[in-house]
Parts: structure tokens; C-alpha cells; sequence
């Protein structure tokens, strides 16, 4: 408690329980249940309903009478109730110290953000594409890049994941430029490893574009992106308003590569020939999204038929291509880089430079300092990790609302301090979102990082909106209720929320052929609508409010067979049943309803003998694997509160999430990782950037999490 005191002013003191009589009466409770041997649950929580036999859909009023609860490995145990509160007290102070020694003194938290080792190689390739590999960091940057390769000779998405052929394309491809002999051993695995998945050529058409800006493919293999659809009035189906901010921000300047062609020449020794099996198919455009033979063979057709008219230019290309580069510059003014993350930040040197733009221009050094504020230096190891951006207000948003939940608030000075921050982020400008709100509303919302006003999200802003309403400070109350108005403005009419933008769910988006990053559009996800509401009831927004019955029917037609909901912006069903099934409790729906009992039945079925969860992001390319995985504090967290809003704080599976919480927090520094005491261990990426693509390891959610659920579980009544 040193930490926390030494905090806090000196005439406060941290809201502990004061409940006796509660403790009073659970100890009763717990001693009619071992003469009985029944579990002790809250007086209005009724035992789980079960699942379907074979999960194939939701349960039936009549089935649920004869169908029997699905099997779990885990096994309540019969730990008293009051000292299990001692030891999350315990353990709620210690995780508490930990989360306030990394608070900026601004107020705000930024803990590392890792994605994987496309960071690395697609930097190297940069530097090469624009005549810069005398870059003295390169080394360090490829010595980290070495140290991610994996013993078989492939580099993978995430640790557990298999093996990713387009970043082990690039992984080589960047050492061999960095001097690595294509003889070495570590050389000689990756390059068999590469033949034996398919060869290079089946790499995915972002991996492309370097190649051809190096000369290893001709941009016949690349997608066309003409400049004119600058000029595509928004009712049009493929307009830039109805693909997602963060494919606008790639394709604009990928456009600009395809229709200029910029080519690096490197020698014959330098290049990858040897990661080639079909030199046709090296030359050719092929598709790698998966989809069907028809529109597969519809955008192959148009493909051609553009290539055909940049051979020949249109009388808008000089105006559109112009025009882009206005965009682009526009969209990097008073933000951390063009959409503040790592590719368009890249693709923007590579096309301003096409363009025509010195290296000595403003904007061209501004997008270069961007970068090198991205990257984590090693002295010791004499390496060098990138981010794929900063994550701030998401931290911040999240560790905020956790010490709510765990009892802090505006008497708090480190909570008025972070309060302050918050809202001095609020992003008040107009931006692209405008393109598609049918109503007027006043500019609001919250950004991931920490200046990227073009690109206010949902998922921040509620965040960040039930921080600041339960932190209870004037201005920060104020904000919050104004944000409310602006998400509300970008409901969608399927009654859920994206995360950008309001949108519409254009399924033949999928099928061009630049869509194979499985995001090219951004349409209404279960988790943000869930989180959604679970705003909107701290808000006052109830049941009956025509916004909240809208966003409870989308939840319901997307809930899976088994109970369980997608998690799109997090690992996976474990995350997507977390956030709806917080929300409908947050915004007063019955949460005895047959098809929230039936995921509440998933999450027991998929909790561990230990009372732990964990879920592997395999689960995105198997759903047979839906909440299977290694255990993590995140993910057990999560669960934790899901559980704790169906059945109540004092149900066995909830107990034990929190008892495995409690049992596995470090004593003391972890001695190989930056895990500190009071904090957990989690070495797996939990976050999801883009499903089968692209995913994340938060390194705070290992700890402001748990803090978020024993912080609620201690003081839910």
C-alpha cells in the first residue's frame, strides 16, 4: 500500500470494504452450503442454463428444460468466500501500486505496443526502396529481427502461431540486404521453409509492393489502384467513404506506387530469385483472399482492364494523383503520421518520394521523425523493436476506468490528474467520419494515440467516456456526455457500431483484390457494440431507448452456435463475450434471458481446471479452438467479469477466476521480462489488429485488467 498512499493526498484514504455485516452473513451462508454441499450464489442468480448438444443454436424455452449443461474441465473449489476477499484485497493493492508507477507524470499511461516482425523487415525494405540502407540503426534493427526468427527458419504472427509466409519472404529478403549469406543456416531454413509453403510468389499483395519497388516482381502483380477514385462521388459502391480509415490511409499512397512504378535496382546477388518456384505465376496477379471463383475471375478481369487505361492515363490522372498528395499532407497535419500507424506511415515516404519530394522537404522529414518515434531501443542487447504505433488513450481510457472499479475517483489527485489529460485529447475537429453521419452533431470523441484528429474512434471514446463519467470531475463528465451525442451520430443501421466511421457491411469489398489485410471495410462488430453499451448504461441509457434496443438486437443475430460472440478487436470469443455480455447488464437487460445464460454456459464450459482462460489467436483461423489457449491474466480477467454479470460475484467459476488471479500475480520482478511486481506474467498477444493478419501484445493489459476485475468484484454488492 506504499505507493498508493504516498499518491494519494493526505487527507484521503483508499475505499476499502466496509461491508461486515456482508461478510457476516457470507460466512453463514458458507457454512449452511458445506452442511448442504450446495454452492453459495446470490439470492437472484439461478444456476446456468446449458447449451444445446453440439452448440448448433440457441436454446429453446422447452429445451431447456431436458438438455444437460455441457462439460467443463474445471471443478469449483471450496475456498471460503472471506478469505479469498483478503487475498484480492492483497492483491488489488499490490496491482494497483504497479499500474501507478507507470503513470506519466501528465497524467496519462503508454506501455509498449508489439506487433510482430513485418515491423522490422518492411523498415529494412524501406530503407532500401528510397536509397537510405546507410542508415546506421538498420543493424541493430536487423539484430532484433534475427532474434525473432523461429528455429525452424519461419517468422510467425504471434508466439504459437504457424508460420507466416509472407513476413518470412520479407524476413530474408531484409537480411539478405543486410549482408546475412544466403548459405548461413539461418538463411538456408527460412528459404526452405519458403519453397515448401508455396514460394514467394503466393505472398499477399501488401508484400508485393515492395518487392516491385525493389524489382523482384514487375508491378503486373500488384493490384491496380487508379488515382481517379479520388474523384468517386460517395453514393458510388467502391468510393473512398465506404472502405475503412485505415485502408483509405494505405491505398491512397499505394495508388500513387502502382500507377508511377518507382524501382530501386539492386543487383542479381541481392535479389530473392531463389524463393521463386513458378516464374509465371512471380509476374502475375493472384489473388490470396479466399474468395470465390467468380469474383475472383470479375476482379482479375478489371484489373486488367485498368492496366490497360494507366498505360494509356485518363484526363483526371494528373488532377487525382495531385490531388492524393493534398490528402495525404492534409491528413498528417497535427497528427503522429499519416492514420499515426506504421504502414501508411511507410508508404507515405515511398510515394511522396515518386512525387517528386526532396528528402530535405518538411513534410518528408516530419514522416521520417514519425517513424523513429516508433522505435525501442536496446542498449544492452544492441537492438532496435518498432511499434506500429502509440496506444495512449486506449491505455489510458482503460487504466482509468479500472481504478474506478477500484475505487478511485475525482478525491483522487493521480485521478484528476489523468482526468485533465483525457480531456484536454478530446478531438473536437471535423474530419472523415463527417462523410457518413446522416445527422448533425458537434465533434467529439477520442483518438488511439496521442494526436491522430483525423480518426476519432468508438471504441476509445466509450472508453474513455465511462472513465471520465466514474471518475466524476466536472470537465471530464462535461466531455463525456458531449462524446455521447457523437457516438450515438455513428450507430449504424444494423443497430451496431464500427470502429471508425457509420457504416454499412459491403461484402463484395472483401473480393478486390488489395483486400487480402481482411479489413478493408469496417462494418458493426459484436465487442464495440457491446462496450458501447456498456457506456451508454453508465450514461443513464436504459432499456427502452431506441439506440440500446437497436444495439441488443444486433448482439443477439450475431451471437455464435456455442453462446460465444467474435471478438474483432481483441483475442477472441473469450473478448467479444466479455463486452456484450458486460453491456446488457450495464444497460439493465435480463440477464436470466435463455441466450445470455447459454454464454454464460460457453465461458464455463471453456474455463480451466485451474479456474484460469485463455484463448489462442489460432481461433481466428480454426473455430473449433474457440476459447482454447494458454492461460493468461487478461483473458481470465475478462472472463471474470463476464461471468460476474451473469451469475453474480458469489457464483464458484467467478471465485475461482479471481483465485487464480490472486495466485499468480508476481511477488517480485520477473527476472528474463520488464514485468514488474504487483503485475502478471503474459507473454501472448491478446489484441487483435487485423484477424489472420496482423495482432497485438498490449503490454499493460496483463495488468490494469485484473485490476479492473478483482477492483469489481470486490466491491460489487
Amino acid at each position: 500500500m506504499s505507493q498508493i498512499r504516498s499518491t494519494l493526498e493526505p487527507d484521503e484514504s483508499f475505499e476499502g470494504d466496509d461491508a461486515s455485516e456482508l461478510l457476516r452473513e457470507l460466512e453463514e451462508a458458507e457454512r449452511e452450503a458445506a452442511r448442504t454441499g450446495e454452492a453459495v450464489v446470490s439470492p437472484d442468480v439461478q444456476p446456468p442454463r446449458p447449451l444445446p448438444r453440439g452448440g448448433s443454436r440457441p436454446l429453446t424455452e422447452a429445451e431447456l428444460e431436458t438438455e444437460e449443461a455441457p462439460q467443463s474441465p474445471w471443478v469449483p473449489s471450496t475456498q471460503p468466500e472471506t478469505d479469498l476477499r483478503l487475498r484480492a484485497r492483497t492483491t488489488l493493492d499490490s496491482a494497483i501500486d504497479a499500474l501507478l508507477d507507470q503513470q506519466h507524470p501528465d497524467g496519462y499511461w503508454c506501455a509498449e505496443l508489439e506487433g510482430d516482425s513485418i515491423l522490422q523487415s518492411e523498415y529494412i525494405l524501406l530503407k532500401w526502396i528510397i536509397e537510405q540502407e546507410d542508415d546506421p540503426r538498420l543493424p541493430w534493427i536487423a539484430n532484433y529481427l534475427r532474434a525473432q526468427q523461429r528455429p525452424d527458419g519461419t517468422w510467425g504472427q504471434y508466439p504459437g502461431s504457424g508460420p507466416d509466409l509472407s513476413a518470412t519472404v520479407k524476413g530474408y529478403f531484409a537480411l539478405k540486404l543486410m549482408g546475412d549469406s544466403p548459405d548461413a543456416p539461418h538463411m538456408k531454413k527460412a528459404r526452405e521453409k519458403v519453397i515448401a509453403l508455396g514460394g514467394a510468389e503466393r505472398c499477399n499483395s501488401f508484400t508485393k509492393f515492395y518487392f516491385a519497388c525493389l524489382g523482384q516482381i514487375s508491378f503486373s502483380a500488384c493490384p491496380s489502384i487508379p488515382p481517379e477514385i479520388m474523384f468517386l462521388p460517395r453514393w458510388f459502391y467502391f468510393s473512398l467513404a465506404h472502405v475503412s480509415a485505415w485502408t483509405r490511409t494505405m491505398i491512397l499512397p499505394l495508388s500513387i506506387v502502382v500507377t508511377k512504378h518507382p524501382l530501386r535496382k539492386l543487383t542479381f546477388e541481392q535479389g530473392i530469385d531463389e524463393l521463386y518456384i513458378d516464374e509465371k505465376a512471380r509476374h502475375k496477379l493472384t489473388p490470396m483472399n479466399n474468395t470465390s471463383r467468380f469474383w475472383t475471375k470479375f476482379f482479375l478481369i478489371a484489373d486488367r482492364v485498368l492496366k490497360l487505361i494507366d498505360k494509356i492515363g485518363t484526363p483526371l490522372r494528373k488532377a487525382a494523383l495531385n490531388k492524393m498528395v493534398r490528402w495525404m499532407i492534409e491528413h498528417t497535419e497535427g497528427s503522429d503520421g499519416l492514420g499515426a500507424i506504421f504502414p501508411p506511415m511507410v508508404y507515405i515516404l515511398i510515394a511522396l518520394r515518386t512525387m517528386g519530394f526532396e528528402d530535405d522537404h518538411p513534410v518528408i522529414k516530419k514522416a521520417h521523425k514519425d517513424l523513429d518515434d516508433l522505435m525501442i531501443i536496446d542498449e544492452h542487447k544492441k537492438q532496435i523493436r518498432i511499434q506500429p504505433c502509440f496506444s495512449p488513450i486506449w491505455d489510458t481510457g482503460i487504466a482509468a476506468y479500472a481504478l474506478t472499479e477500484a475505487g478511485l475517483d475525482s478525491h483522487h489527485r493521480v485521478m484528476r490528474k489523468c482526468a485533465d489529460w483525457l480531456v484536454s485529447k478530446e478531438c473536437r475537429k471535423p474530419a472523415d467520419w463527417m462523410d457518413n453521419v446522416r445527422k448533425k452533431v458537434a465533434p467529439s470523441g477520442w483518438y488511439f494515440e496521442f494526436n491522430n484528429p483525423f480518426y476519432p474512434d468508438v471504441d476509445d471514446t466509450v472508453m474513455v467516456a465511462m472513465a471520465l463519467k466514474k471518475i466524476g470531475d466536472p470537465a471530464g463528465v462535461e466531455a463525456a456526455e458531449r462524446s455521447i451525442d457523437w457516438v450515438l451520430a455513428m450507430q449504424n443501421d444494423d443497430g451496431g457500431w464500427a470502429a471508425f466511421d457509420r457504416t454499412k457491411d459491403r461484402k463484395l469489398l472483401e473480393h478486390v483484390p488489395f483486400a487480402d489485410h481482411n479489413a478493408i471495410q469496417d462494418p458493426s462488430c459484436p465487442d464495440i457494440t457491446g462496450r458501447t453499451l456498456e457506456c451508454l448504461g453508465h450514461h443513464g441509457l436504459r432499456i427502452g431507448h431506441p439506440a440500446v434496443d437497436k444495439a441488443i438486437k444486433f448482439i443477439h443475430s450475431k451471437q455464435e452456435k456455442e453462446g460465444c460472440w467474435f471478438g474483432r478487436w481483441g483475442v477472441n470469443y473469450i473478448y467479444g463475450t466479455w463486452q456484450v455480455v458486460c453491456g446488457l447488464k450495464n444497460v439493465g437487460y435480463d440477464m436470466q434471458q435463455p441466450w445470455v445464460q447459454q454464454a454464460g454456459a460457453w465461458l464455463k464450459s471453456v474455463q480451466q481446471t485451474d479456474g484460469s482462460f485463455g484463448e489462442s489467436a489460432n481461433s481466428y483461423e480454426d473455430a473449433s479452438l474457440k476459447g482454447q489457449g494458454p492461460s493468461t491474466a487478461s483473458q481470465t480477467a475478462w472472463a471474470a467479469m463476464a461471468m460476474m454479470s451473469i451469475y453474480g460475484p458469489h457464483d464458484p467459476a467467478v471465485k475461482d477466476a479471481i483465485a487464480w488471479l490472486c495466485d499468480t500475480q508476481l511477488q517480485e520482478d520477473h527476472p528474463e521480462t520488464e514485468d514488474k511486481a504487483g503485475s502478471w506474467h503474459e507473454q501472448w498477444f491478446t489484441g487483435t489488429g487485423f484477424p489472420c493478419v496482423f495482432y497485438l501484445r498490449y503490454h499493460l493489459y496483463r495488468l490494469y485488467f485484473p485490476v479492473m476485475a478483482i477492483g469489481r468484484w470486490l466491491h460489487a454488492k
